[in-house]
């Protein structure tokens, strides 16, 4: 098993002042953590851009502001030529630096910059060098990664003792460039919000000796329509590559043959359909039957859209007493409702957004507030889809996964996610938990992947098993 823990803090700037309250001679002591803090900002600095002579040091008026002149003390003694730049002064010029260190606004900052600092945000910006900086870019919200306005698009974020929310959560995480956590000697802290690391794979129980294909994990997938009988293959085919000893898929009776074909392992078993190939409510008997051989259920790969099937879908969730992970179509008009056992949606952003009558915009600006909504509104863990997967669940804790790659931007990738999900539902995971190890486990997955380009979800299949693995 790895060494690493399953989780990191991610701090919201309320937490980080209760940290740094609990400091020795807290508030007195609070300039010898601004110098710290400035001087590994500026010890950050000349490490990433040693050729840069000249500095450019942006400072605005909060404690943030206080680092920024700190370290402009560092710089200045190691011989650097330093320009400073103080948000409430008359001097707006930035100079001609080779590097510009945001010191603006700190982790305290949400909402929207006033027109003054969004036109020097917007300067800095356009000077066309790197930008450091401190704590969290300014403009991006430390709690949230909300950006309501401007904000620095930095090449290096120097952030002190912990990640916070915004470093991770988009757009803010797109914001922070390359991040280096520097320790300037806080220490503890409770947060709501954590990062699943890879160490999180090694909860996942594998195959013991005197298992049997049940015990091992056994997952019912149920989906497939005219043209989309590959969804339901990959989450078959992903449930046994992430460990499952039996896999039973069910689909529309015309779809048996392709599947039959393609998915060699897994039984299975045709079901009623209506005139255009999808399934019918007169399938529940067939998945009832099916369900005392089953621990978990996986549900919406390729399921189509017709209104027998999402009737077919609303009841089944009414009825099952599996855990189950609802994904893709079976998302589609589902209304909340008092589930028997736990469920896990996994919607990407105009899914969500569909499901709480936004705009996908207001989705992708708000990324966590949206997941927790929809966690509260269906008490469902949801999942999140995006380079940051965000697993809210409806206690309120938040686990975010950020392995992935920009190969998973391929058709078919969600429905290996939806097939590792069940797997590891099937094992008895805690819904939340077996939601951030399976986005872990996809992510994981993905990086092993060469090359980058031309990627398929089928690639991904071949990689899991060792993405799992490798971590324990």
């Amino acid at each position: 098993m790895s060494g690493r823990p399953a989780f990191e803090p991610l701090f919201t700037s309320a937490e980080m002042r209760a940290v740094e309250e609990t400091f020795p001679g807290y508030p007195d002591s609070m300039r010898e953590l601004m110098v710290k803090a400035g001087t590994a900002t500026a010890e950050a600095a000349m490490r990433r851009f040693p050729e840069a002579r000249a500095f450019t040091v942006v400072c605005g008026g909060g404690s943030n502001g206080g680092d920024g002149l700190v370290a402009v003390d560092v710089l200045r003694a190691q011989g650097r030529e330093v320009l400073v730049v103080e948000a409430k002064g008359d001097e707006r010029e930035l100079g001609s630096p080779d590097v510009i260190v945001d010191a603006l606004f700190g982790t305290g900052f949400s909402g929207e910059p006033r027109a003054d600092a969004a036109a020097l945000i917007e300067q800095m910006n356009s000077v066309g060098v790197p930008i450091v900086s401190v704590d969290i870019a300014s403009g991006v919200d430390a709690s949230t990664g909300e950006i309501a306005g401007s904000a620095v698009k930095a090449a290096l974020t120097v952030t002190f003792y912990a990640r916070k929310a915004g470093h991770v959560v988009a757009p803010g995480r797109f914001h922070r460039g390359e991040l280096e956590i520097a320790d300037i000697g806080l220490s503890g802290g409770e947060t709501a919000c954590r990062l699943a690391t890879p160490g999180i794979l090694g909860l996942v129980p594998r195959k013991q000796e005197g298992d049997t294909k049940f015990s091992a994990g056994s997952v019912l997938v149920v989906g497939g329509s005219p043209g989309f009988s590959g969804a339901v293959c990959l989450a078959g085919e992903a449930a046994f590559r992430a460990d499952a000893g039996y896999v039973t898929v069910v689909v529309p009776r015309s779809l048996l043959p392709p599947v039959e074909l393609r998915l060699l392992e897994a039984v299975k078993r045709p079901a009623p359909e209506d005139e255009n190939g999808h399934l019918t409510v007169e399938a529940l008997k067939l998945v009832a039957e099916l369900e005392s051989r089953a621990q978990a259920l996986a549900l919406g790969p390729g399921i189509g859209r017709s209104q027998g099937t999402r009737e077919f879908v609303r009841e089944l969730l009414k009825r099952t007493t599996l855990p189950a992970v609802v994904d893709a179509d079976a998302l589609f008009e589902l209304k909340p409702g008092k589930w028997r056992s736990p469920v896990v949606l996994t919607p990407h952003a105009g899914e969500l957004a569909r499901l709480l009558g936004k705009e996908s915009a207001w989705v992708n600006a708000h990324r966590l507030a949206a997941a927790r909504e929809c966690a509260e509104r269906f008490s469902a863990v949801t999942l999140l889809k995006g380079a940051d997967t965000i697993v809210a669940s409806p206690s309120g804790e938040v686990l975010i996964c950020e392995e992935g790659t920009p190969a998973l931007a391929t058709a078919g990738s969600g429905d290996v996610l939806t097939g590792v999900i069940a797997t590891f539902l099937a094992k008895d995971l805690e819904p939340g938990l077996a939601a951030a190890a399976a986005a872990v486990a996809h992510g994981r997955a993905a990086q092993l992947i060469e090359p980058q380009t031309g990627v398929v979800a089928g690639d991904l299949l071949r990689s899991l098993p060792l993405a799992i693995s490798r971590e324990r």
